[in-house]
């Protein structure tokens, strides 16, 4: 049962990177062109400000998941509930803290933006501020039923809450755009669904996992114990949000939410190309966390980090690939005119990126073996270095500035040190992990040179066109990845689905 919800749940996991990119291929040309260039990028900036309180997580949100997996093995029925009822009671306190910022925030919104924004657009932001940071008061307490589920290994349901939350919000907001409500009425939309969710995991918390929650006998050491565990799982998430969220705030301040909105869709593109590979990767925390209990070698984590970085690589190098093709035409017939940088920006941030992506198992790795620490320490570092590099180049090259200093931060941090580390302290033999990728990207290269071709001689600009040379390639991708790249448990990733769905419709 435990190992068809992995399965399930990774299956579910990649539905919904692609339910998720069909809706945002769907909603956001709607969103950008109801809204306006201006207000669209109005909503990204104000989104962005306060998903930087998101951090007061403290990394709280992996350890709920690692020690309820670790009490569960052990049974410690007792000490497992005191667990939970401390947690639940220090994001209550945590949201408390989000609501005084998000005040503090909101009598700030004039200092900081005046400069590059309206009358119109500061009494705007404010009020979206004040919404989305009830939003998140909300969401602390709450989401401490969410990851419990996830330790409990109830992939499925998990996922499809996700995928109840990801249909509701443009099902809702489609209709009030075309009936003139704008960014309001969208962050009330978004909060409203939100807090359904939160309560939906709730009940099943407690209706089917019988969940109890002890509210007395916290135990002080184990309370220590994540803290130390967290700390670095808390600067990582400050360092993340420093990469991908600072640029809108740097270029907000300094060119206005024009240039806001241009990074913001580049940014949209760049997360739906991260959320492929996380798709396998988020449910692998128990086992991970398992695998260490259980005293695993070296070598063990190995062959999971390989074959994990396998499956995601023959994913993410179709994508990146094909975008680097079809991207500009993609950009243009999806958002249309005033877009165009978008892509020069989306192919800086993601090209670098790729690498972390297809290794991302190895964040597992980090977390169950309590070994954030020395990742955390360069990474925040690398971190200052990105500011830098993007308060400099801002003020010149705009959104490709802001692009730019990002893309070396991951270049430095995630690629080249990373990889050292892993090796090095993990033991992991990446050697290993990188003669396997080079194999396969035999293949890649092959077809992207076909590409290439294709691009150069056919005129892609029209969705038809599009569309059909996108398919094109992704057959070319397939057949060559299939007959020189992939080992017969990869293809049987395929196969046995396909069996299945033809068994049952020949029964």
């Amino acid at each position: 049962m435990r190992l068809n919800q992995i399965k399930v749940g990774v299956i579910l996991s990649y539905f919904i990177v692609v339910l998720s990119m069909a809706v945002g291929l769907v909603y956001t040309p709607i969103l950008v062109r109801k809204l306006g260039q201006s207000e669209y990028g109005l909503y990204s900036l104000i989104a962005s400000i306060i998903s930087y309180l998101t951090i007061l997580d403290l990394g709280f949100g992996n350890a709920i998941v690692v020690y309820t997996t670790r009490y569960r093995a052990k049974k410690q029925n007792e000490e497992e509930s005191k667990l939970h009822g401390m947690f639940i009671f220090i994001y209550t306190i945590i949201g408390v803290v989000a609501s005084i910022i998000g005040i503090i925030l909101y009598f700030n919104i004039d200092n900081m933006f005046g400069n590059t924004m309206t009358v119109q657009e500061l009494s705007k932001a404010k009020v979206m501020m004040i919404i989305l940071t009830f939003n998140l008061i909300i969401t602390f307490p709450f989401s401490v039923f969410g990851n419990i589920i996830i330790a409990y290994e109830k992939f499925i349901f998990s996922k499809l809450v996700k995928i109840l939350q990801i249909l509701l919000v443009p099902c809702i907001m489609i209709p009030a755009l075309f009936l003139g409500y704008k960014s309001i009425t969208m962050v009330l939309i978004i909060t409203i669904t939100n807090i359904i969710c939160l309560l939906i995991n709730t009940y099943f918390c407690f209706k089917k996992l019988k969940l109890k929650i002890l509210f007395r006998g916290f135990d002080i050491k184990i309370l220590k114990e994540i803290f130390a565990y967290s700390f670095f799982i808390f600067l990582n998430q400050i360092i993340d949000k420093v990469n991908w969220t600072l640029d809108q705030f740097v270029l907000g301040l300094v060119s206005g939410t024009v240039t806001v909105a241009i990074y913001s869709i580049a940014g949209q593109l760049n997360m739906m190309y991260m959320h492929f590979s996380t798709a396998i990767s988020s449910v692998m925390l128990p086992k991970i966390t398992k695998m260490e209990e259980n005293k695993a070698t070296n070598e063990e984590f190995t062959d999971v980090f390989v074959k994990i970085g396998r499956i995601q690589y023959i994913v993410m190098a179709l994508i990146i690939t094909g975008f680097i093709l079809f991207g500009q035409s993609f950009i243009n017939i999806w958002v249309g005119e005033g877009y165009q940088e978008s892509y020069a920006i989306a192919c800086i941030l993601m090209i670098p990126i790729t690498i972390p992506l297809i290794q991302n198992i190895g964040l597992s790795i980090l977390q169950a073996k309590n070994k954030y620490k020395y990742r955390t320490m360069i990474f925040f570092v690398i971190a200052i270095i990105n500011i830098l590099i993007t308060l400099i180049l801002v003020q010149r090259y705009g959104g490709i500035g802001a692009a730019i200093g990002t893309a070396i931060a991951q270049i430095l941090g995630q690629i080249i040190i990373m990889n050292i580390y892993y090796h090095k302290k993990i033991h992991i033999n990446i050697i290993k992990f990188w003669k396997e990728i080079g194999k396969m990207s035999i293949p890649v290269v092959f077809t992207f040179i076909i590409g290439l071709l294709i691009v150069s001689k056919i005129d892609i600009s029209g969705l038809l066109a599009m569309s059909v040379w996108i398919i094109v390639y992704s057959i070319i991708y397939i057949l060559l990845m299939w007959i020189f790249a992939m080992n017969t448990e990869e293809k049987d990733l395929i196969r046995k689905p396909i069996k299945k769905i033809l068994k049952m419709r020949g029964e």
